[in-house]
This record gives structure tokens, sequence and C-alpha cells, in this order.
């Protein structure tokens, strides 16, 4: 496994020496195309790594300076926790310094040094450089980063920027290798022999060679990892902080480009529509409608739906993977200057549909936790899969995965807040929870008002009638109205079933088989009685006939009573014998030896015979 890595990116005016910089602290040449030293010009990011005075290794995206490069520099800034913002002693604070400072605002980055470079070509040591980078800074996470004032050229400077870089890595806190992966992709290439690379800064998650991935894009596509490799040697496992290398098969390299991110499967929500709040930059009011959005290295067309000045709906060209939290950059796709950062508050929205809903949920926004509000979520939804908030970032963890492909929660399970409730996988907001005990009881009440004979619900009917999002939800329900389960039915507790007008002729019915247990009335008797198929099963659920096949009716003790008549004939017995014995006919006796051959109490030999079974 790589030793611990982290990633630095530069940031500055074009021209302003952070290819210079980078070569003279690494040795290594971070321009990678030929037109690039040609013109001494930064066109796209460049990678290069060195070892600082503690043995901490440290990989640098060199990201280019001119405006007409802003959006490979956001792609370069995008995944990189830590940036060295470069100011030239000779020039001073330029326009894409600024582009590149609300870029930093924007990503929320405040870990950092601040380099004034070229010192050899002033008389001031880089004062005046310093102090304007300092005002134009304030208000940023780097209005108090340390400052080191250096010359590429006379090694000046030099050994201070390598012990303070070395400081501010120190204190950085560690990353999280159990979190779940996302990798974003800044380069993908074909290398012979060994097919489609991608490469990508991980800063979350883990890599093993034979990971199952998913690579999010045009596809999602199913990859496996065939091959790693971090600044210039293989590896069997990678951990963040690092600039990887990934050989993957499953994708060519023409269906993966820059913006794109490996993932592991199915714990990440991919989404189109985010709802979030203005962190710098004007009022989303001031913003123009078409926007693009950069977020990681991806830069995608999007649609804003201003709520306020500082919230509003974002509708994104493609989906990504997006959580609470995640900080956008939002940049105007005319000018191409940068308009100011957002956060995400709701990676997976509901819809508006109805007149004002915008200004609702422009309020509703506003009294939201930036880093997410897990009561009103489960709240606003009612109830929700305790993986389903995994996913958009609401609670820690992943919502599934191994340890090499993202990760899983080692902390155990959460804790719900007050008015939350777990049931069997879900969070289940308290009060919702009450209503629907309500309304369960309050229509089994009225059904037993309006259908003394009715069974009940069943759990499917019961189930659609609270609209619960799972049948699993159910029994905790039932629990909370203080209702009986039984059978697949839900019914009123202790409620015997009321007959009605039947009650008198199930009494009479009663008597006679009492007297009689096996003659059991003819359809017509029992048509003539009022008894129909309704009250003759609520009759049997309330424990007072049995019916058996074709239509035969007796009372719950006569298989009993039919037993201690068999045991007393010779064994095995006929079909005629058993109908002799009970003084009943053919019609009654064969579906009543049938069941009790269901019930295990005799057993059929033949077409003819049977035996009583012994114990034993």
């Amino acid at each position: 496994m790589a030793g611990p890595l982290h990633v630095v990116a530069t940031a500055g005016h074009v021209d302003h020496g952070k290819s210079t910089l980078v070569r003279a602290l690494t040795g290594m040449e971070p321009d990678r195309w030929a037109e690039e030293r040609r013109r001494g010009l930064t066109i796209d990011l460049g990678f290069a790594w060195t070892t600082l005075p503690s043995g901490r290794a440290v990989a640098f995206v060199d990201v280019p300076g001119h405006e007409r490069f802003l959006g490979n520099m956001l792609a370069g800034l995008g995944p990189a926790p830590v940036v060295c913002f470069v100011v030239a002693a000779d020039e001073g604070w330029r326009a894409q310094s600024s582009d590149h400072r609300d870029a930093v605002a924007a990503l929320g980055i405040d870990a950092g040094v601040i380099v004034i470079s070229r010192a050899d070509r002033v008389t001031d040591g880089g004062a005046a450089a310093l102090a304007q980078t300092r005002a134009e800074l304030t208000g940023t996470g780097l209005q108090a980063a340390p400052a080191v004032v250096v010359s590429a050229v006379d090694g000046r400077g030099l050994p201070d920027l390598r012990r303070v870089l070395d400081g501010v890595l120190a204190g950085l806190p560690p990353p999280d290798p159990a979190a779940r992966l996302r990798l974003w992709v800044d380069r993908s290439f074909t290398v012979t022999g060994a097919g489609t690379v991608v490469t990508g800064t991980l800063a979350t998650g883990r890599l093993a060679r034979g990971d199952h991935l998913q690579v999010l894009g045009d596809g999602p596509h199913a990859v496996t990892v065939r091959g790693l490799q971090s600044r210039g040697q293989s590896h069997d496992r990678l951990e963040p902080v690092d600039r990887v290398a990934l050989n993957l098969r499953g994708v060519s390299a023409d269906q993966v480009r820059r913006g794109d991110v490996v993932v592991s499967p199915d714990v990440w929500p991919v989404t189109t529509r985010l709802d979030v709040r203005r962190v710098t930059g004007p009022g989303l009011t001031e913003a123009p409608e078409h926007l693009t959005v950069h977020v990681g290295t991806a830069a995608v067309p999007a649609r804003l739906r201003p709520f306020d000045d500082d919230h509003g709906r974002l509708a994104l060209a493609r989906p990504l993977p997006l959580v609470v939290g995640d900080r956008l950059v939002l940049r105007n796709p005319g000018t191409r200057r940068i308009l100011g950062g957002a956060r995400v508050l709701d990676a997976d929205p509901p819809e508006l549909r109805r007149r004002g809903a915008s200004a609702r949920r422009g309020h509703v926004l506003a009294g939201l936790d930036p880093a997410g509000d897990l009561l009103a979520e489960v709240a606003r939804r009612g109830a929700v899969p305790e993986r389903q908030l995994r996913r958009l970032g609401l609670l820690g963890g992943s919502p599934g995965g191994s340890p090499d492909g993202g990760g899983i929660d080692p902390t155990g399970p959460p804790t719900p807040p007050d008015g939350v409730l777990m049931v069997d996988g879900w969070w289940v907001h308290a009060p919702v929870h009450l209503a629907w005990a309500e309304r369960l009881r309050s229509a089994l009440t009225d059904l037993a008002d309006r259908d003394p004979l009715a069974d009940g619900l069943t759990r499917g009917a019961a189930t659609d009638l609270l609209d619960l999002p799972d049948t699993s939800l159910l029994d905790s329900v039932v629990a909370a109205a203080g209702l009986e389960q039984d059978g697949g039915q839900v019914r009123l507790p202790g409620r015997r079933a009321d007959l009605g007008p039947a009650e008198a002729a199930i009494a009479g019915l009663e008597h006679r088989l009492a007297a009689a247990p096996f003659a059991a009335p003819e359809a017509e008797d029992l048509a003539g009685l009022r008894l129909g198929v309704r009250e003759l099963a609520a009759a049997e659920r309330a424990g007072r006939i049995l019916r058996l096949r074709d239509g035969i009716v007796v009372l719950p003790t006569a298989p009993a009573l039919a037993m201690r008549e068999l045991a007393r004939l010779p064994q095995p017995f006929t079909t005629s014998q058993a109908r002799a014995a009970l003084a009943t006919t053919r019609r009654v006796a064969i579906p009543l030896l049938e069941h009790l051959d269901a019930r295990g109490w005799t057993r059929r030999l033949d077409a003819g015979h049977r035996e009583v079974r012994r114990p034993g």
C-alpha cells in the first residue's frame, strides 16, 4: 500500500510562475503537452510529486491560469483540499488572481499557503505584493494562510516554503478511509497492452485491485479494477488522499471523459435536481437562468430557479452523484466568469407544482442546517429507508459495499433524533406513525359498524389504506393502534363477531347439531335459515361452527367426537363402517374423514380403507 500522500493544487494568474514553482519543488515537469512547454503556458492540468523534509509525501496539481482555461482550472482545484495561491511579486494581483480566489472561496477551501513568486525581480522583498494579496483574500478561507516569498530562479524561500507547507499539511484532519468512494476523473486514455486508464485525486474511500465499481457519465458502466498506480508505482490497495491511476476493464477510454465519476455501486444518489444555498457571490435572483455548474472535475450546464437571494433549485443537464454539503461553483457560460459558490442542501428535493411553492420552499430551505436536517427530511417524507438517508449524506457511513469499495459505517447503528422512530430499517416521523395507527383503528371500527360480519382487513388492504411505502411497517402500526393480527387479517382486539340477524339461526343450528353431531344440514336447510356464505364464515371465525368440503357444516367438536367412535372400530375400517358408526350419510362421512386425514388423526390406506393413527 502506498504511504500517506497529500494533494495540493496551485492557483493564481497566468504566467505568475505556478509551473516553475512546482518544477523547482519537485524536479519534475508538470506541463504534459509539448505546446505548453513551447508557449510557456499551462493549458491543461499537470501533475508532479515530491517528499517534504518531514518525510511527508505531497503531489501537486498544477492548474492553468489563463481565463480561456478556467474550466480546466476548476477541474484541478475542485477535488484538491489544499491550495498554493501564487502571486508574482513584480506584477501583483491580476484579473485571473480574482477568478482563482473566487473559485477557492466558492469551494470552501481553507487550507493553503500564499506564495509570492519572482522575488528576484523586485527590491521590496515582495512586501507590496503580499500586502495586496492579503487584502484581496480577506473574507476567504485563505485570509490568514501563512505566506512565503520565493524565487524559483535563485532558490530564495524554497526551503521555507517546504517547511511551511509541511506544517499546513500536518494540521489537516485525516481522511476517512471507510467513507464511500467517489473519484472524479480528470484524465482518460489507453495504454497499449493494458487498456483503459483513468486518473484522479482519491479524496475519499479505498481502492483495491479487483474492485467492482461503476463509472458514471454516459453510463453507468460496470467496471473492474485491473491495476492501480500512484506516483509511478503499482499497488494492490490505495487509501486517501492520493493521486491514482486506475486500469479498468469493462469500459473503453472513449466512453470515459473528464467529469465522469468512479464510485462504489449503489451507494450514491444520482440526481439532476438540487436545492442549494448561496455561500459566495451575488444573490441568486441576479444570476442568469442558464449556468455552468462545476463540481469535482465536472462542468455541467444547468438551469437555475431562484427562490430568494440565498436559495434556489438547479436542474442539471446530466445526473451526478451529489449529497448534502457538496460545494458547487456557479459560472456564467457567456462571460465565463465565476458567479459564486453554492452548497447542496437537498439532493432529492420535492416537486414544486402549486402556486407559491417556490416561496414556501425557499422559506423551508432558509431554516435547514447546511450539514443536513435529518428530522426535517424524515418529516417531509413521512418514512425513509435508512439506506436512502445514508445515500443522501444525512447519516454517517456508507449504505453498502465492501471496505475495498467504499466502506461501511464502523460506528454501529445510529440513534434517531427525537420525533423519529426506527422501524425495520425505516426511519419514520413519529406524528406520521401515530396518524397511521389512528387511521387504521378508525377504519376497522367503521367497518365493524357497517358490516358486523366483516373479518377486519387483510394485511394488503391495510397497507393500501394507509399508503405505506413498505408492508414491513404494518406490524408496528398494528401494535401502536392496539389491534390484533391473525391469519393475514387485522382486527379490532378481543372482538367476537357480531352475527346480527344470523345469531338466532346459528344458535338453533348449534342446538340441532349438539343433539345429532353428524346430521349436517342440507343446503336447502341452510338457505331456509338465511345462512349464506358470509354468515357461515363469520360464525366459523367466531369458533361456533366448522365448515368442511362440499358445504358440510358441523360443530367444532365434531372431529373429536368422530375420533372417539372410529377408535372403537376394528382397524383398518371401511367408509361404510365409519358411516354406520357415526350414524350419518356418505355426503357427510367423506368430507369429515378427509378432514381427519388432513389433521393427521387418520390415515387412508387405499380407496376403501383407513385406520386411526396411534401415538408414536
